[in-house]
Order: structure tokens, then sequence, then C-alpha cells
């Protein structure tokens, strides 16, 4: 069973640590259990009582209310406020309700629900991203089952793949040409999968290596397909001494490349980029940058 910290429980339902502790002891929200050593911790009932708890409270339901509803009533109250707005806080809590249950078709339903209302591109920006960078610190701190980000992982990206497929704009005259890969050992591809929408929604050629790429395949076929502009995306792969060196080798192995990189670990001053590389900060600065192409 997995165990959650109150940390957790902060950071995945956006509700304090201390509002967390008040709502126990005033009205026996949840009762954590605790272990030989007298630590709290939250299962994931605790868990999904609390997303719920969070979208009502959100939404100007008073706690005090919301502790004499029972669980059913507290479950149709959301799917009454998921279903009548397009509220990214909600979309995102039912999505990690989705994740922990192993429930596809609530999963297929919430996602659904939202493209209908914000469209894919947006689908993505303000629910799925902010969604993963949740699921992201809690893996990181060994608080999230593997099984259950790969369940959630691989739907995300068989719905990438079918808008990318969907997209039958065909390239004009002054489009781009473009080589999306990932560096060995990064296996981080949803960001990928999503520029390489981007750019072909917007009529461009994309060449797509995909994850964990040897860097003399990168060469080979730099070598064969002569494309205009490199594109990868850094995640947790490459150690801090260790892509200072991989930047600078892209950068004198295509020295007449533009090279986009873009990603956690480039994030920040501490890597001085060379004078052909360019840091992308989120998809929203790509797009300009597509327009001054």
């Amino acid at each position: 069973m997995i165990r959650y910290s109150i940390n957790d429980l902060e950071k995945l339902t956006g509700i304090k640590a201390h509002t967390i502790r008040m709502w126990e002891k005033r009205y026996n929200i949840i009762s954590p259990e605790r272990t030989q050593t007298n630590i709290r911790y939250y299962n994931n009932d605790d868990l999904k009582k609390l997303l719920n708890i969070s979208a009502l409270n959100k939404h100007g339901h008073k706690i005090s209310k919301i502790a004499r509803m029972n669980e059913e009533a507290i479950r149709e109250k959301v799917m009454d406020i998921s279903g009548s707005n397009g509220d990214h806080d909600v979309m995102i809590s039912n999505l990690i309700l989705s994740m922990i249950s192993f429930r596809e078709d609530s999963f297929e339903h919430i996602l659904n629900s939202a493209i209908l209302k914000l469209g894919f591109e947006q689908t993505v920006i303000k629910v799925l991203y902010p969604f993963l960078e949740k699921i992201g610190v809690l893996w990181q701190t060994g608080s999230i089952n593997p099984a259950q980000e790969h369940f959630i992982v691989n739907l995300i990206r068989q719905k990438l793949i079918i808008a990318i497929d969907g997209q039958s704009k065909p390239p004009s005259d002054n489009s781009k040409s473009f080589l999306l890969f990932l560096p060995e050992q990064e296996f981080h591809e949803l960001g990928l999968l999503f520029y390489n929408f981007l750019l072909k929604k917007n009529g461009h050629k994309v060449v797509y290596l995909g994850q964990s790429v040897p860097f003399r395949d990168v060469e080979e076929v730099v070598r064969v397909r002569n494309v205009d502009y490199l594109f990868t995306y850094f995640v947790a792969a490459l150690s801090k001494l260790e892509l200072p060196e991989y930047i600078q080798k892209m950068s004198e192995s295509f020295p007449d490349k533009k090279i986009f990189v873009t990603g956690l670990q480039v994030q920040g001053d501490y890597i001085k980029l060379p004078k052909n590389i360019r840091f992308v900060k989120n998809t929203e600065s790509f797009k300009d940058l597509l327009n001054e192409l």
C-alpha cells in the first residue's frame, strides 16, 4: 500500500499541511495512521477524499458543511462542478484520482471533456503539464507507485500520438525541417511529443527520433537528412557535469545548425549556451520563435 506524508498531500491537493491537521482535529475529515516511530501517514482513500474536499472548498463550499456530507454526496458534488465548467484544478484532481485507482475510463472521460472545453493544445498546457509536475514531485520523493506513473504516462502518450497523426496541414514552401530527439538514457518523452505536435500543427516538417538516442545516430541523420533545426529536451538523464559537455558537443558537431534546447535541467543561469544553441522557456515562447523563422 502506498503511504503519503502530510507534505505529499499538500503538494497533491493544494491544501496546506497545517490546514489538513486542523481539519483532522476539528472535523475528523481523515484519520491518519502512524508508524512505529509515531509518524503520521495517509493512504489512497485519504488522498481521494482530500482531493474531492479540496475541489469543493475551492468552489465556495464551507468545510463545516462538507464535513457533514457522506462520501457519495461529496463525489456527486465534485462531478457536478467538473461537468458544469472548465476548472483546471478540478480536472487535475480528477486525473490524480484516475491515476491512483488505475481507472482508464475515468481518465478518458476527464481528458476528452477537457479537450472539448479547451481544445487539445490548451488541455496539454493548462491541465496535463501541471498534473505531470505534481506527479513528478511525488515520483522524486518515492511517494508514487511506479505502476501508477507508467499507467497514466502511457495513456497521455497515446493521446499525443493520436493528435500528432491528426495534423494534416501540408508543409508550405517556407516551412522548416526539425530533428527531434532525446539524449541517450533520457526516457521522458511526453514533452518532446508535444513539441512535435506544435511543429506539425504549424506546417513544419519533423524527423522524430524519440527517446534515448545515441549521439552518433543524431550525427548520421544530420549527415543524411539536411534538416534546418535540431530540438532536444533535458529532464533527468545527464549530471550537472555531463550536461554542459553534451551541449558543447552539440554546438561543435553542428556549427551551422540552430539548436533548440528545453527542459528542467537547462533552466537557470548555471549553463552558458553557445551562440548556435537557444533555450526554449515554454511552449508559448516556442510558438513565438516559430513566427520569427
